[in-house]
């Protein structure tokens, strides 16, 4: 991967909606070079996606929540049960498993306290957990779907 790489992949995380001229222009190729380049990165697996992204808050959302989740159980079986339990809810839209005293962190998007004791019940009601915490967010400071790319 080189600058002119980079320097596409900057834009589009900022804005995929530009359009093929609007990008070519900006890194200083021609139409088709710079569609190539794109190309290849979405075969290649480097982007993944194009997507909008929405505004929560308008969409009666305003309620992020981290669950910390932890487990007695950690074989095959549990954890299948676990992934099919939570993966289609489509209020959690982030579910990681982790090192430390947290087995799994899983972040959810709600109305309210009273959405989230709901998402919460039927979690429980699916698998077998140990102990499960929740953090409220009181402030976003930083949310970005940019990835830094000088490591690339």
């Amino acid at each position: 991967m080189d600058q002119i790489d980079r320097r596409i992949l900057r834009l589009l995380q900022r804005d995929a909606s530009k359009s093929l001229n609007e990008i070519s222009d900006e890194v200083h190729l021609s139409r088709n070079a710079c569609w190539n380049r794109i190309r290849q990165l979405e075969q290649r697996g480097v982007i993944k996606h194009r997507v909008a992204i929405l505004d929560r808050k308008t969409l009666n959302l305003g309620l992020t929540v981290f669950v910390a989740v932890k487990t007695d159980r950690h074989d095959g079986a549990w954890l299948e049960t676990f992934k099919s339990a939570v993966r289609d809810i489509p209020e959690i839209v982030a579910i990681y498993r982790t090192s430390g005293e947290t087995d799994y962190l899983l972040q959810a998007v709600v109305p309210d306290i009273k959405a989230y004791d709901e998402l919460y019940q039927r979690v429980i009601a699916k698998v077998e957990l140990s102990d499960v915490s929740a953090s409220f967010v009181m402030e976003e400071i930083k949310q970005t779907t940019e990835l830094p790319l000088d490591y690339a």
